[in-house]
């Protein structure tokens, strides 16, 4: 397993971790808060690789060694016998209003997060691609709409999209609507206008970040030319003294013709030093870098840590502004993951949607390696999507139990051990069957 598989994987439980303790902490702090005795707070499966108990009548603390979920085991007559003093502690023996406040506690914990970390990351300032068309593939909705080449996106419908990040969402949340979408724009010559998007053509396109090419709308020129923008802390390029700016002419005295060419050379020479002549501030100097060996699509590349340079703006709010927002794009995300998931049954969206412990892991690598703030978007996605999942209707899921508490809310009393069972049965084979199908779509993701 090489080095970036493992580096990979490893961000991936971290991300876990962090994940599945927050939907545990929900919980385990409401169970707390409202008199429920816990028994074990647990996050992983299996046998225990950590343990610690303060005494023996106090919650267990476990890190176990599945690190894919985790429990919170409260005293409950259903499960094992309580003594009379305790009694009182026992879940089971709780109002309705206080079992449903402790099972929808962990969902309602991961979207909390989600705003959270959204929070963080618009006070702390969001930088992005500004949100201006290259090109507009003739006969596409976009070229309908009338966009054109130097458009700078300012409105995709009600929502703010300066950056290409915040246009692409804006599109996919507007997308299922099926209503023309108006697109507030300022043309190269500095005029403000509206674009409309065809409705009908746009809610037929895929829900993912592929939406602005199926639009018609290109972000980046077709050839960028050979310019330094980001860099990768520690990686070689960094490290052999390229800066952002710097203008790449020569590598192994062959002329760099644009920035496609130059990613070719990179990853043409694994572990292999290159002779650059660069232009820094109208200077020439001259470098040596040496491409770092990864494993992508089962070949062996070379990776500097180095992107192009783009026109980049930095989006940044104040405390409440910023917890506004984060409201908003939290609820935005929940709501377009119910959408998807809801085309998806239906049959009008794909299954390749859906992402599974290998696509996960790879992007996991990926957002950490891109920097803290590409790492938190990526956990505050996750977590809104493992909100939205545990409150779906199937028993075994956070979701089950609440349908099963609502069905007691409306007879009066709880339904049958036997039709509790039989639908737990329900809800395992279902879930089996969603992660089943998500894996194959990562295998199918990975062998092409």
């Amino acid at each position: 397993m090489s080095a970036t598989v493992l580096q990979d994987v490893g961000y991936f439980l971290v991300a876990l971790a962090i994940l599945i303790t927050v939907h545990e902490l929900g919980h385990f702090a409401v169970a707390r808060l409202l008199g429920v005795g816990v028994i074990r707070f647990s996050v992983g499966f299996g046998r225990p690789l950590l343990r610690w108990q303060r005494r023996a009548d106090t919650t267990e603390y476990v890190l176990a060694a599945i690190p894919l979920g985790g429990y919170v085991k409260m005293v409950d007559e259903r499960e094992e016998e309580v003594p009379p003093a305790r009694l009182h502690l026992a879940f089971n023996r709780q109002p309705l209003w206080r079992r449903v406040a402790i099972v929808a506690a962990g969902p309602v914990s991961n979207l909390l997060f989600a705003v959270l970390a959204y929070w963080v990351i618009f006070m702390a300032g969001e930088s992005g691609v500004r949100a201006v068309v290259a090109s507009v593939e003739p006969g596409s909705i976009a070229a309908q709409g009338g966009f054109q080449v130097g458009d700078r996106l300012l409105q995709v419908g009600d929502r703010e999209a300066t950056i290409w990040d915040h246009a692409v969402f804006a599109f996919m949340a507007e997308a299922g609507t099926g209503d023309d979408l108006r697109v507030r724009v300022r043309d190269a010559a500095g005029r403000e206008q509206d674009r409309l998007v065809d409705g009908q053509r746009l809610a037929a396109l895929p829900e993912d970040a592929s939406l602005i090419v199926g639009i018609g709308l290109n972000p980046r020129p077709p050839r960028p030319a050979a310019v330094v923008g980001d860099l990768v802390p520690g990686e070689p390029a960094e490290r052999a003294g390229l800066q952002p700016g710097d203008r790449l002419l020569v590598a192994d005295g062959e002329p760099v013709r644009d920035w496609a060419h130059w990613v070719e050379m990179v990853q043409a020479r694994p572990g292999k030093e290159i002779v650059v002549a660069i232009e820094r501030a109208g200077a020439p100097v001259t470098l040596r870098l040496t491409p770092r060996a990864v494993e992508r699509d089962g070949k062996t590349v070379g990776r500097i840590g180095a992107g192009v340079l783009l026109d980049r703006v930095e989006i940044r709010y104040g405390p409440l502004a910023a917890l506004a927002a984060a409201s908003h794009k939290t609820l935005d995300m929940s709501l377009l993951t119910v959408r998807v998931i809801a085309r998806m049954l239906v049959g009008r969206a794909s299954v390749e949607n859906l992402s599974g412990p290998i696509t996960m892991a790879k992007v996991a690598g990926q957002t950490a390696n891109a920097g803290w703030d590409a790492f938190v978007k990526f956990l505050a996605v996750v977590s809104i999507s493992l909100g939205v999942l545990n409150l779906l209707p199937i028993p075994v899921l956070d979701g089950g139990h609440l349908l099963f508490f609502f069905i007691e809310w409306v007879k009066g009393s709880p339904l049958s051990e036997y039709a509790q069972l039989q639908g737990q049965k329900v809800g395992i084979v279902l879930i089996a069957a969603l992660m089943g199908l998500a894996f194959f779509v990562d295998l199918s993701r990975l062998f092409g």
